[in-house]
């Protein structure tokens, strides 16, 4: 899949996990970057990558049955959806929306503002 589209999935996994799961998946932190949200220390393992096929050191294996549960059905409702379309929902939405508005930061502006599990689990707890 794009670099771009992975962002996104792991986003709405880290999302739907603190909802369904009262837990984050995993510890790292999620950034408002200007096409949306990104994992900065996922970024570095397929910087440069267009198309991602393997994550250094990823191993599903790790996760227990409620992590996997959580992430197949992120894939079964959003996998099907292309990068674009992903983006714009994030886009849309309020933990990056909000996050950049309150760091100052305009539509396509670099930036690295912080969204964090409460601003997540709160407004997909919402939904």
């Amino acid at each position: 899949m794009t670099a771009w589209k992975l962002q996104k999935l792991v986003y709405y996994s880290q999302a739907w996990s603190l909802v369904w799961d009262e837990r984050p998946l995993f510890p790292e932190p999620i950034e408002a970057w200007a096409n949306g949200p990104v994992c900065p220390n996922l970024y570095q393992k397929h910087r440069g990558s267009f198309m991602v096929h393997h994550i250094p050191g990823g191993d599903a294996r790790k996760l227990d049955q409620a992590a996997r549960d959580t992430v197949d059905a992120v894939l079964s409702g959003y996998g099907d959806k292309d990068s674009q379309w992903l983006s714009d929902l994030t886009h849309r939405e309020p933990p990056w929306r909000e996050v950049r508005r309150a760091a100052g930061l305009r539509d396509g502006v670099r930036g690295s503002a912080e969204i964090t599990h409460g601003a997540m689990a709160d407004y997909y707890g919402s939904l």
